[in-house]
């Protein structure tokens, strides 16, 4: 209204008419009223929205909003002038379409085409000038001092309005389409985009020499105030103080409140910095701490962890990482023969197998988990099937081994995007899920192994998922590649928990997972990683599989495995995921890990010319065998079961079947034979997952003491010359007594490929039971028992107490205390949280169902928002009345300065309700302490005036 006034007491008629200039109907009306005698000779199109979206989270209706106001705008713009006699058409474009952000996206975009709008205009012969503007100063988006701020480390100085005003007249004058005005510091400016990745436009811009932001050693090392206020406080708490300067630091340059908002252990990427923010973030970190921190150091140290710990190795002279991790505790290597500990397991299998205890109750009860093919995977069921195998492009078989839930996955859970999972083999996604089930029932959270040396070993085969995202490329392009490339199968894994060791994806074949185990227990006895996962999987995008060994004629007719049956007449098909957590076993009992079972020896070869590209070689089966025995130090005799390959299949089955007659079957007495069975008869030949699912079928029957029975087995094969050894079929489920010596068990997987392995478990060695509470009975006192539940939704959370109360309503005998201790122990820690309370299982029940429903219920408290992921530092807990004393803290008025500021303010804080004097009473002689109301207040005042001194 201001400058319609002055405009109108120069003599101007204005008229400032409301307009949605995006909506073409509006725009079109008002064009019409604008009057004959006054044409319209001038657009000026400045209007826009700005928008900090990243990249990876920007939405198409984000998108939109952006784009409508700036870019829609001036296309309706454009058409509904361009018949008019216009002198002159000016688009106020941004920087953002010259350099780009992942900032600003959208708005980039939308200038962009502003820019691309004045060329086309040009090129039609009317007229336009697109003025791709860097920030104004004192008007505009970037009128505030953050922004001022932002851009300043960015080289950018905003634009004093009387010279942004000339410059847009020396455009007009000169008659420029396209033009970028901005006042840009060289030195700075080309550094903050060209981190990440080089720019054709900028790179040869850069300037080197020495910065005056800090990105030098702006002061000598030993001078600088960072330095010395490190040197003041005590060596433990050096990095905690660094931490929260560049969490705060890092919450700034984002925009956000305080450090809170920056979780410690969280990469920079998934808080949303981008190579600009990046480049800031190191700018202020090296003016704060005098270092010359280089530009890529938010990638090379990707959380503020990491850069904490960077720069406290810098400052003190020390080592780079404060929890850098070592080599062996007794710093020697390990024996070549010690035996690896199987400190936990995590598995998804057919049959709704979702834990290793599943799987047992599925082996044990000789369940049969093959079912019909998946109808969600887009499979044209009625033309896949026909029953003559070689009819082209076919199956003469309908059903297998099925994980029917494996399209589900909380992308979220792990920071990934929605496109970035749809781009995701389904593999890579089903082993982020079995990873951290393993590492949690292993009691490990994702902090504690951040940066460690644990290694990842898994086996992969199919890849034909990547046929399907052809169908849906330009949603996915960027993805498609590291969603697919069998390598990032073990490295995705290792980058989300942030994984240091070895990282190896093996592809042999059906004998994938039982490799990747071996390669992983060379790695740990070689000191390549404290830790190691271990295991395979399998899912089937596409039903290719089925179609080629239909046309082999390799599957069986009622898709069963029969497995040394003389009935047996091919595979069936399965899929699955597995993992093994493999630790030194002299490293699993001094960390107190829970040892299931051991692996004492494995070893793999080769059938090198064998009468096929594809046939088994029984000679080398036999090598492998009696190689993997050689490794463990053990004899035939002292093994009592294999758990063998044992596909079904009439050539296969015979010649696995004489290689162990010929290794274990000799010498044997008929009460102690050698006793075969698979697990493929129950769930399908699960490929690169096949051998981890013998493993981990067997490691349960040592702790149980059973062999389950094989099934569909009428009799044995009679291709086989079953008399000349002591080999018997586990065609029943036997007892598995334990003898003078461990239970043992060999497990078989040979590939396609000929690459062939074997691995030798144990039972686990007796542990030490922990010691009973004094005076007998149980060690929690009587009274109310918490449980904590936490998880990254409140949709989570509510599922997370389903869970829970299932798994107890499964076993209502648990003690309400155990599950309290695991709840707090062995779960990780999430942003959503609640706490179940009650003093008997009832009514802790009842209060778990009541989360799971989403009702309220007197027994569960929850805060209704998320909590604050901050770095775990000391937890302060005041006491109450009854800790004061005579002449406390009168002392520390006279040497801390810190704690007489604290108390000062508190004392100021209390004036207006209190008639007494703090600082009096601190120094008197305590008699006023006697009072309720005065050594409440003087209590609080004297532990947040400690709090700050510790602090």
């Amino acid at each position: 209204a201001a400058l319609a006034r002055e405009l109108t007491e120069l003599g101007t008629t204005v008229t400032i008419p409301a307009c949605d200039v995006s909506d073409r109907t509006a725009l079109q009306h008002l064009l019409e009223t604008i009057p004959a005698q006054h044409p319209l000779t001038t657009v000026i199109h400045a209007a826009g929205t700005a928008d900090t979206t990243p990249l990876p989270e920007l939405s198409l209706d984000r998108l939109s909003e952006v784009q409508r106001p700036k870019a829609h705008a001036a296309a309706q713009l454009h058409e509904l002038t361009r018949d008019l006699d216009l002198g002159t058409f000016v688009l106020f474009s941004s920087g953002a379409a010259a350099w780009g952000s992942r900032q600003q996206a959208s708005y980039a975009a939308a200038n962009a085409y502003l820019d691309a709008l004045a060329e086309h205009r040009r090129s039609l012969g009317l007229p336009a000038t697109s003025l791709a503007w860097a920030p104004w100063g004192e008007t505009g988006m970037a009128a505030d001092d953050s922004a001022v701020a932002y851009f300043g480390h960015l080289g950018l100085t905003p634009l004093a309005p009387d010279l942004a005003l000339g410059a847009l007249q020396q455009a007009l004058d000169r008659g420029d389409t396209t033009v970028t005005i901005a006042d840009v510091d060289w030195q700075r400016f080309p550094a903050a985009f060209t981190t990440q990745r080089p720019s054709p436009l900028l790179s040869e811009l850069a300037t080197p020499g020495r910065r005056e932001d800090g990105g030098g050693r702006g002061a000598p090392p030993g001078d600088h105030a960072l330095r010395q206020q490190l040197a003041e406080v005590p060596a433990a708490q050096q990095h905690h103080l660094l931490l929260q300067l560049v969490r705060a630091r890092a919450a700034a340059v984002l925009g956000h409140s305080g450090a809170d908002a920056v979780p410690a252990r969280q990469p920079f990427q998934e808080l949303g910095f981008d190579s600009l923010t990046a480049v800031e973030l190191r700018n202020q970190l090296s003016t704060v701490s005098g270092l010359d921190l280089p530009p890529t150091l938010v990638f090379d140290h990707p959380t503020p962890h990491a850069v904490a710990t960077r720069i406290h190795g810098e400052l003190t002279g020390g080592q780079q990482a404060d929890d850098a991790p070592a080599g062996p505790a007794d710093g020697t290597s390990a024996a070549p023969d010690e035996p690896i500990a199987i400190v936990a397991m995590a598995c998804r299998f057919p049959g709704d197998a979702r834990s290793p205890g599943r799987l047992w109750e599925l082996a044990a009860s000789g369940r049969d988990a093959i079912t019909g093919m998946p109808a969600d995977r887009n499979w044209d069921l009625d033309l896949l099937y026909h029953p003559d195998p070689d009819h082209p492009g076919t199956s003469y078989l309908r059903e297998g081994g099925f994980l029917h839930d494996a399209a589900e996955f909380d992308a979220g859970f792990f920071g990934i995007s929605p496109r970035e999972a749809l781009a995701m083999d389904p593999q890579q996604r089903l082993l982020l899920e079995t990873a951290w089930e393993a590492f949690e029932r292993a009691g490990l959270d994702r902090e504690s192994l951040l940066g460690s040396t644990t290694g990842v070993f898994t086996g992969v085969t199919s890849q034909d998922y990547l046929s399907l995202t052809t169908d849906t490329a330009s949603d996915v392009e960027g993805y498609v590649a590291t969603g697919n490339i069998g390598s990032v199968v073990s490295g995705r894994v290792a980058y989300t928990f942030g994984l240091e060791g070895p990282a190896v994806t093996v592809d042999t074949a059906c004998s994938s997972s039982l490799v990747a185990t071996h390669l992983a227990c060379q790695a740990l006895r070689q000191d390549e990683c404290s830790l190691a996962l271990a295991g395979g999987v399998t899912v089937m995008a596409t039903p290719g599989a089925f179609v080629e060994f239909s046309r082999q004629r390799g599957m069986a007719a009622d898709g069963r495995c029969k497995a040394f049956s003389a009935a047996a007449d091919g595979l069936v098909w399965g899929e699955g995921s597995g993992l093994l957590l493999l630790e030194r076993l002299s490293d699993a009992e001094r960390n107190g890990h829970q040892v299931l079972a051991v692996i004492r020896g494995s070893a793999t070869n080769q059938d090198g010319a064998s009468n096929g590209l594809t046939a088994p070689n029984g000679p080398s089966q036999q090598r492998v065998i009696r190689q993997a025995l050689a490794n463990a130090r053990l004899d035939p005799a002292d093994v009592d079961a294999v758990e063998a390959h044992g596909t079904g299949t009439a050539l296969g089955d015979p010649i696995e079947a004489q290689a162990l007659l010929a290794t274990y079957g000799r010498d044997r007495t008929a009460e102690e034979p050698l006793w075969l069975g698979s697990v493929k008869s129950n769930i399908g030949h699960t490929q690169a997952a096949a051998g981890v699912a013998g493993v981990i079928k067997m490691v349960m029957a040592l702790r149980h003491g059973v062999l389950p029975a094989s099934l569909h087995i009428d009799e044995p094969t009679p291709n086989v010359a079953w008399d000349s050894g002591t080999v018997r079929l586990l065609t029943e489920s036997t007892p598995w007594p334990r003898r003078a010596r461990p239970r043992r068990a060999g497990v078989s997987a040979f590939g396609i490929s000929g690459t062939n392995a074997h691995l030798l478990l144990e039972q686990a060695p007796e542990q030490e039971a922990a010691p009973a509470a004094a005076g007998g009975g149980s060690a929690v006192p009587a009274g109310v028992t918490p449980w904590a539940l936490s998880a990254r939704s409140a949709e989570a959370l509510r599922g997370q107490a389903a869970a829970l109360g299932a798994r107890l309503a499964a076993a209502p005998a648990t003690d309400p205390s155990e599950v309290a201790w695991s709840l707090v122990t062995s779960r990780s820690v999430f942003e959503h949280r609640a706490v179940v309370v009650g003093e008997r299982q009832e009514e802790l029940l009842a209060g778990v169902a009541a989360l799971a429903s989403g009702d309220a219920h007197p027994g569960v408290v929850s805060p209704g928002a998320p909590a604050v992921a901050a770095e775990r530092g000391p937890v302060l807990v005041f006491p109450g009345q009854g800790s004061q004393w005579a002449g406390m803290g009168a002392e520390l008025l006279d040497t801390s300065p810190v704690f007489a500021d604290r108390m000062e303010e508190c004392e100021w804080a209390l004036s207006p309700y209190v008639d007494w004097s703090l600082g009096e009473v601190l120094r008197g002689d305590g008699a006023e302490l006697s009072r309720v109301d005065v050594v409440q207040p003087v209590l609080w005042a004297m532990m947040v005036s400690l709090a700050a001194v510790w602090a």
